[in-house]
């Protein structure tokens, strides 16, 4: 404990109850670091800053003017940014035939559109030619942004993009002291899959894909956030698959996941 003493952190995608990035922003806090967490739900953001001890504020990432407002807020608040963390995320699952224009303009807007206007305004402030003092960007990615899964093409394509622009942004600022690195976690008990998770024989399908043996965490992830977000970190431009080796393999295909359904149903 305590390898962030001293740093400040700004983590967007914390106003679901339990979360990944409520999950990252404890580890934190445990780290030493002061921390202000963000998203859309005012009401989850109050609650959990004052349960956890740190700062909160509202943003809406599809909206430039509320991404720009953030960061300001956060580095005046907190006295600068050492580390920024990405959580946000919008688990679509829908036929590539079925998925329409309308979604597709959300999907891009929340993980592409948005995640570059949050690393836009981040770069402004972290530069040192600017009179930042550097610091760590950190997307939370996917490994689907890697390997294949079916129905899922806009969520997946949109996390590859925004991956790249990572690498951009390294390639580009690392003179200005700034590292930015993707995290890509697989299968994780999180909100997002609670209803998954609720589905008999569904969640035991993906299990042969990983070859260390179990899912991913919430606490994996943010293990590997410290590090980035840690002194002792030299790298950039990457992206950790933080998901027990499944990149390595692949995940089930549609036939698989309904024949283990069908097993743990008696169907």
């Amino acid at each position: 404990m305590g390898r962030l003493q001293g740093k400040t952190a700004l983590i967007l995608g914390a106003s679901s109850a339990g979360n990944m990035g409520q999950h990252i922003a404890r580890r934190l806090l445990a780290e030493g670091a002061q921390v202000m967490v963000s998203g859309r739900k005012a009401d989850v953001l109050e609650a959990f800053a004052a349960e956890a001890g740190c700062l909160w504020e509202p943003c809406d990432l599809t909206d430039e003017a509320s991404v720009e407002a953030l960061v300001g807020t956060a580095h005046d608040r907190l006295g600068g940014i050492d580390l920024a963390v990405n959580a946000t995320g919008w688990g679509l699952l829908k036929p590539f035939l079925e998925t329409t224009h309308d979604e597709l303009v959300a999907m891009t807007a929340l993980q592409f559109i948005g995640p570059i206007h949050f690393c836009q305004a981040l770069v402004r402030r972290m530069a040192r030619s600017r009179g930042g003092r550097g610091g760590s960007i950190i997307q939370i990615s996917s490994a689907t942004a890697t390997i294949m899964f079916h129905d899922h093409a806009a969520y997946m394509g949109t996390k590859a993009g925004t991956d790249h622009v990572i690498r951009c942004v390294a390639n580009e600022f690392g003179a200005e002291g700034i590292r930015a690195n993707s995290i890509s976690p697989g299968v994780t008990e999180t909100p997002m899959t609670a209803e998954a998770q609720t589905v008999p024989g569904l969640m035991e399908a993906f299990l042969p894909g990983y070859p260390l043996g179990r899912y991913g965490t919430s606490d994996d992830v943010a293990a590997a956030v410290v590090f980035l977000a840690s002194d002792e970190c030299f790298m950039t431009g990457e992206n950790l698959q933080v998901n027990g080796g499944l990149t390595l393999r692949r995940n089930p295909r549609p036939d698989e996941i309904a024949a283990s359904v069908a097993r743990a149903t008696g169907g």
